[in-house]
């Protein structure tokens, strides 16, 4: 457990085991908590890298709304990175953490050797999805600021979290949780690295999601995990874990 400096902002990270680096980046309201199953498990073959992102859980929470961004939370990605002394990097996340992924790759796609997406989708082509996208993520910036802490609901993974700042995670939804152009989605058609697409078979909101990126990906494998919903790491540690370790093993030898 450690923290680096950003320009006055404090993010923590944690690592854990030896071999090829794993960057795990949770969703939005978690935190590198929901990771923990997977610390456990993988890292006996693995360099397992976890971390909070900036308005949530041991992570600071700058007043200043415009120091959250995809480009600011691109940046700390790699500043957790050479923190932890991997210059590249199986770059996974859930839900906005792997949205984040996707945005990372597209920026950072020398530090990228493979990607797994779980529970997530690639934002939006049109401008009427993408504005819909950003008016649920205004409403959860407003709950927040209305009702404080208490807006973060008991889902499993966020349910883990020990969030300090109601409104760091306001901010976070603005910057961060809401899309601003279609250049993430656009880009999977371009992806040429092994990716693991991995989807709950009850999250409804992220099936489609699931099967449009395994569609546009070239050679994306995609897995439906059984009796599990968006937190499908949680729900179905053992399943999870597994398909996960098949993945890293194959692609990593």
């Amino acid at each position: 457990m450690a923290y680096l400096d950003r320009d006055g902002v404090r993010i923590y990270y944690e690592q854990r085991g030896a071999g090829p680096a794993v960057l795990l980046s949770h969703g939005y309201s978690a935190s590198a908590r929901m990771w923990q199953g997977q610390m456990d498990a993988l890292s006996d073959r693995y360099h397992l890298i976890a971390w909070d992102m900036r308005g949530h859980d041991r992570s600071d929470s700058p007043d200043d709304p415009a120091l959250y961004s995809h480009e600011a939370t691109i940046a700390d990605m790699a500043a957790v990175l050479d923190a932890c002394g991997a210059s590249r990097a199986v770059i996974a996340g859930l839900s906005l953490g792997g949205f984040m992924s996707l945005a990372f790759h597209l920026a950072r796609p020398a530090r990228t050797t493979a990607l797994m997406l779980f529970d997530t989708g690639p934002g939006y082509k049109k401008d009427d999805g993408r504005e819909g996208w950003n008016r649920l993520a205004e409403s959860m910036a407003v709950a927040y600021e209305k009702k404080g802490l208490a807006a973060a609901g008991a889902s499993a993974e966020v349910s883990v979290a020990r969030h300090r700042s109601a409104q760091g995670l306001a901010h976070a939804a603005r910057g961060m949780l809401a899309q601003k152009d279609a250049r993430v989605i656009e880009s999977l058609p371009a992806i040429t690295l092994p990716t693991l697409v991995l989807v709950g078979e009850n999250d409804k909101q992220f099936r489609p999601s699931a099967d449009y990126m395994s569609a546009k990906i070239p050679g994306a494998e995609k897995v439906i995990l059984e009796q599990a919903g968006h937190a499908a790491n949680i729900d179905r540690p053992a399943a999870f874990n597994a398909a996960v370790r098949a993945f890293l093993d194959r692609v990593t030898a």
